[in-house]
């Protein structure tokens, strides 16, 4: 088989010998272009399976070169060198289509680990076609709405390239699904996925997790300990809730994301790191970058690509396909035949906002599935929360801050910790809907701790 080739675009020989040789020794075939003009006619003329570009050519800059690649639709992978610490210029490039990015003095390790990629990706099944790539690996994301099937082909397209993704959507629509579909169907599917929930992990020992930690660093570390980030090497690291991230994390985050590189506590010195940030939260960035609350920098840097997964009342003609899908599957779990849902009962799921959107229709469905007979599920078998219906699509996720809590009528003969156990319930479940099944910020919106929160949401059976 013919070796695959690379076409380096730059003027300077010394930078393409050295990129010449290094790609020889990764037994590559490689040809080159000193502008613009002789890269459009290399690319036109033949097929390449990467193209690595300069930034600055005598006749243009790369940007140039990766927007008429773009317009041309050409089925090549380009990457570009940028002048070290030039994240503005990386980031623009990312915008425009870049696969990924090597900042000058090239760091032959960081290079090949990139050229590797884009070779393995121009030589995946369907990479020469023309037409929108397919979601061919990965769990199934449901639904054939006009917004999912959109959803599918940026999902396929930007899973191709190696930019940042900042996933955005409510609490429960299904965005760690999402970022395992970027992964799944993208150079790295090989390498490990490594979701993160930035929420869950204690301030004090977000460092250590995240980025390891040398023996004797700090008191409790006696053994050297890998990070996250570390062992998502070759992958993809998953930074869910990124918005909890406290502002000094931020900061080293951004270190991470610009120099490729990773420092464990107690370590002098820094490891290069290949990985690929997803993030996601159901909170604004944008807002919180106004109020000072996230760095306007890492904003930036990890929202290279944003996405938005649409919630479950926007997309409502998807409700019997995931409904059918969600029952069998606990039908199978549970050795017992599907139920089917009455006309009735659909109508009455379409009429639902679902503050808990998919995660929510999930929990619905399996707990009408023990109370309903005769196979069918009907309105009753729900159990929806009675006006929650007919609240405004925006008010659906809970109650104004401060509003006060209808318990409803305890029976007086119902004993005092059973009234507090359903004061309890019903406090917890209004502050999950409110913040959207946050569980992070429904615990300080309640006034207690995040481990508090999970063992009465455990204890009480709201889960």
């Amino acid at each position: 088989m013919d070796k695959p080739i690379v076409l380096i675009v730059d003027d300077e020989p010394d930078l393409v010998e050295l990129v010449a040789l290094t790609l020889a020794r990764m037994n590559l075939a490689t040809e080159s272009a000193g502008d613009l003009a002789g890269a459009r006619r290399a690319l036109a003329a033949r097929r390449y399976d990467l193209c690595l570009t300069d930034m600055r050519l005598p006749d243009g800059d790369g940007l140039d070169l990766v927007a008429w690649i773009q317009e041309q639709a050409l089925p090549v992978p380009v990457a570009v060198i940028t002048a070290h610490g030039n994240v503005e210029t990386a980031v623009r490039a990312l915008k425009a289509g870049a696969f990924d990015f090597v900042s000058k003095p090239l760091d032959l390790g960081v290079l090949r680990k990139l050229v590797t990629s884009a070779i393995r990706l121009a030589a995946a099944p369907g990479a020469a076609a023309q037409s929108a790539p397919a979601l061919d690996h990965g769990p199934p994301l449901l639904g054939s709405s006009p917004s999912m099937r959109a959803l599918k082909e940026l999902i396929a397209r930007v899973a191709r390239s190696q930019a940042p993704v900042h996933i955005a959507g409510e609490s429960g629509t299904g965005k760690e699904l999402v970022a395992r579909l970027i992964h799944a169907n993208g150079p790295r599917r090989d390498g490990p996925f490594v979701p993160v929930n930035c929420g869950a992990i204690p301030s004090e020992l977000m460092e250590s997790e995240l980025f390891g930690h040398k023996r004797g660093s700090f008191t409790g570390a006696v053994a050297d300990k890998k990070g996250l980030v570390q062992s998502a090497e070759g992958g993809t690291l998953f930074l869910d809730e990124v918005a909890d991230l406290p502002l000094h994390m931020q900061v080293k985050l951004l270190r991470v994301i610009q120099e490729k590189a990773v420092r464990a506590v107690g370590e002098q010195r820094e490891q290069p790191v290949d990985v690929r940030i997803l993030s996601a939260t159901h909170r604004h960035l944008a807002e919180l970058v106004a109020a000072g609350r996230f760095r306007e920098d890492l904003y930036y840097r990890i929202n290279v690509i944003e996405m938005r997964v649409p919630p479950l009342r926007e997309r409502v003609e998807d409700i019997p396909e995931l409904a059918a899908r969600i029952m069998q599957r606990i039908a199978t779990r549970l050795g017992t035949p599907a139920p089917r849902l009455s006309d009735a009962a659909l109508a009455a799921l379409a009429d639902y906002p679902f503050p808990g959107n998919v995660r929510e229709l999930e929990n619905i469905l399996e707990r009408a599935m023990t109370l309903c007979s005769g196979g069918t599920i009907e309105v009753a078998d729900l159990q929806l929360r009675p006006g929650l219906a007919a609240l405004p699509a925006e008010r659906a996720g809970g109650r104004p801050a401060g509003a006060a809590l209808d318990t409803g009528v305890v029976g007086s003969g119902e004993a005092l910790g059973e009234q507090l156990e359903h004061i309890e319930r019903e406090a917890i479940i209004r502050a999950l809907e409110q913040t959207r099944y946050n569980k992070t910020a429904a615990a300080r919106l309640l006034g207690m701790t995040f481990r508090a929160l999970r063992y009465k949401v455990k204890k009480l059976g709201i889960e």
